[in-house]
């Protein structure tokens, strides 16, 4: 079964008077839908646009493995284990909130940034943080601790990927246009398979997609 999601059909949040405007997949905050409160180990999806100098203040997360992609721009983070970095295009961030961690998350760069975080549940709940950055990254991220892989395919127009064969593939289009199972997506469109065999994505423009594979939770 494949079920699309526009990018309209998404569910507003953020503080557009504080410069952060989001784009909710799943429930989150004080939206709630109990229809769609979670699809395999992936808790959220959203979307951010943060102009320059706006962020989230030093904020807590606890058994939760978070993993976050920009798409355009860079994401400045800090947290209470210590780290500090920057994150542009390319790179993936992935905090593990184990036990308990805070963070803060700003752009202080002068031009927008533009994000995709991702929250996954944990198979086993505690344990201590962790924190990773990949630069470039090139090639399957697993995530072990939720059961899940993320394939981020960069394709050329006619360019084709097929989708992996598991219980729940959760496919994000981050730029450009694909076509999926006679279905069009476009940039912030998603789309959720089970028990789908067989599908390819078809790049129709210059396309990033992100897809997540996981197994049954």
């Amino acid at each position: 079964m494949i079920r699309i999601q526009r990018a309209g059909e998404r569910y507003p949040g953020g503080d557009p008077e504080a410069g952060i405007e989001t784009r909710h997949a799943l429930s989150f905050g004080p939206y709630y839908d109990p229809d769609n409160l979670r699809f395999g180990a992936l808790l959220a999806c959203n979307e951010e646009r943060l102009t320059p100098g706006a962020g989230f203040d030093e904020h807590p997360h606890s058994h939760t493995e978070i993993v976050t992609w920009v798409v355009e721009g860079a994401l400045t983070h800090r947290d209470t284990a210590g780290h500090e970095t920057v994150v542009r295009p390319g790179d993936l961030q992935r905090l593990s909130a184990a036990g308990g961690v805070r963070h803060v998350e700003r752009n202080d760069a002068a031009a927008p940034l533009v994000f995709v975080q991702m929250w996954l549940a944990p198979l086993t709940p505690g344990g201590e943080p962790s924190y990773e950055v990949v630069r470039d990254l090139a090639g399957p991220y697993a995530v072990p601790a939720a059961g899940a892989v993320l394939h981020v395919h960069r394709l050329k127009p006619a360019e084709s990927a097929p989708l992996p064969p598991a219980p729940f593939v959760y496919v994000h289009v981050a730029r450009g246009r694909v076509s999926l199972a006679d279905e069009e997506l476009g940039e912030g469109d998603a789309a959720r398979l089970t028990g789908a065999e067989g599908p390819h994505l078809t790049a129709g423009s210059d396309a990033e997609v992100l897809v997540w594979e996981m197994r049954a939770p």
